[in-house]
């Protein structure tokens, strides 16, 4: 099964947190798991109390092409035990 590059950034339209390196990945159903949980970390990682309401994760394939996003408010905490 091929492999595809994926980029998942987060941003709220103003602030951006790049993915440089990406994820290859089989099938868009592990591409937006993999999304959720890029989004899970970011938001323990910041320990205050933030505003995520604005957020999103944006995935991007290896031509540069926004192919799915997904906000943070709708990223399911299930993803978690996943």
């Amino acid at each position: 099964m091929p492999m595809r590059l994926y980029r998942f950034h987060c941003t709220d339209g103003h602030a951006l947190v790049t993915d440089l390196k990406g994820c290859r990945l089989p099938n868009a159903a592990q591409m937006r798991v993999h999304a959720e949980r890029v989004a899970l970390a970011l938001m323990e990682r910041v320990v205050d109390r933030f505003d995520w309401s604005g957020w999103q994760v944006e995935v991007y394939d290896a031509r540069g092409r926004r192919i799915w996003s997904r906000a943070f408010v709708d990223v399911n905490a299930d993803t978690r035990a996943a």
